[in-house]
């Protein structure tokens, strides 16, 4: 019996070694195959009443049986929330045919961001093709570049069979209310709702001469606040294997200078992602709030350890304190589908729906106050 003993005791230790190693990597698979989140698929964007189209198109694409097939399903989705407001032309600021510039031309600007890649394609200052987010995803699919503009803007799109749409350039009532101004130096010959003086409808983009003493401008740092705030379709999507994506559609400012660019284009202003950590969709002053990048800022914050709700308040009040009386509004979302939101100069609403959610839910944001403490950013 005894030349046996060690092949018994080898047995014996490899049994033992068997049964701790199986300990060891039961909890590590329970770790690479986690419950899945219930709150996701999920969807996130700025703005009730019509806006909610583009959450419910966008909710609908995620829970289409097809999207399982797709490689990017986030960017599916935000592409056809963004279309469906584009399509509707939700609340004329987004899509053809609303917000004229002073030549009472629409433009229209798109964004879409992939929060794995960080990739982007965008479009500014489109002219002449109605579906400016379409084109924002051929950018982003078919090119190494990040933003096209304008007339060859719109070439790409043709290019990409994408355009031109046929009566683009109505601008409806308040286009054939400006047919034929100038917009510079008439302010008395405007028709009321033009953005004439003291009309209180819509304020233009020209401010005329800067004055200038001692090397700087004269007045507050503020001064040139006024702007009529637009609503623009900014929107967060979570599919339901965590993948994230971002984006956002505007036709801009109502009677703005031909060429003038606002934030909805601009990655980490008018939207900002990274599936690590979370997303940002944004409305609001656009010649103001691209100089923050507050969606960027907001997703920063989240890595930071704020809540959703911390993020967004922290990134409004650091324009509120450079401009008291911004209008401004963010949609903030982690990559656990917590969300949160913080706006100024209004009362803001976004729309979300999520998980077995039967409908779209609306929340009312009333706006933070100029002055308020910075609670985390300095």
């Amino acid at each position: 019996m005894t030349p046996h003993r060690p092949r018994l005791a080898r047995a014996l230790a490899l049994s033992h070694l068997t049964h701790h190693f199986l300990l060891l990597t039961t909890p590590t698979t329970a770790l690479a195959n986690p419950s899945p989140n219930p709150h996701l698929p999920f969807v996130i964007n700025t703005w009730a009443g019509p806006f909610t189209v583009a959450t419910d198109a966008a909710y609908h694409s995620l829970t289409d049986p097809t999207s399982a097939h797709s490689r990017t399903p986030a960017l599916d989705a935000v592409q056809a929330g963004c279309a469906a407001c584009e399509q509707r032309q939700c609340d004329g600021t987004v899509g053809f045919g609303g917000s004229p510039d002073e030549a009472c031309e629409t433009t229209l600007d798109a964004l879409l961001m992939d929060g794995a890649s960080m990739k982007s394609g965008a479009v500014a200052g489109l002219r002449r093709i109605r579906d400016a987010v379409a084109v924002a995803r051929a950018v982003l699919d078919h090119t190494r570049h990040s933003l096209l503009v304008g007339d060859l803007a719109t070439r790409f799109a043709v290019e990409m069979g994408l355009g031109p749409g046929g009566g683009f350039g109505d601008a409806g009532e308040a286009g054939r209310r400006c047919r034929g101004v100038e917009g510079w130096g008439v302010q008395g010959e405007l028709e009321s709702g033009c953005g004439a003086a003291g009309s209180g409808d819509v304020v233009w983009g020209r401010i005329g001469p800067l004055s200038v003493a001692g090397g700087g401008v004269l007045g507050s740092v503020g001064g040139d606040e006024g702007q009529a705030s637009h609503d623009t379709i900014s929107m967060v999507v979570i599919d339901r294997e965590g993948g994230m994506a971002a984006g956002t559609s505007t036709n801009g400012a109502a009677f703005k200078i031909p060429g003038r660019v606002g934030d909805g284009p601009i990655v980490g202003s008018g939207s900002y992602v990274d599936r690590d950590v979370g997303g940002c969709g944004a409305t609001g002053d656009g010649d103001i709030m691209m100089r923050f990048l507050p969606c960027y800022q907001a997703v920063e914050n989240l890595r930071l350890g704020m809540t959703p709700t911390e993020a967004a308040e922290d990134a409004v009040r650091r324009m509120l304190r450079k401009y008291p009386n911004i209008s401004s509004g963010l949609v903030v979302v982690n990559n656990k589908a917590e969300h949160g939101a913080a706006g100024s100069g209004w009362t803001f609403t976004y729309a979300f729906r999520g998980g077995a959610m039967n409908a779209t839910e609306v929340v009312t944001v009333p706006p933070l106050e100029a002055g308020s403490a910075l609670q985390f950013g300095k």
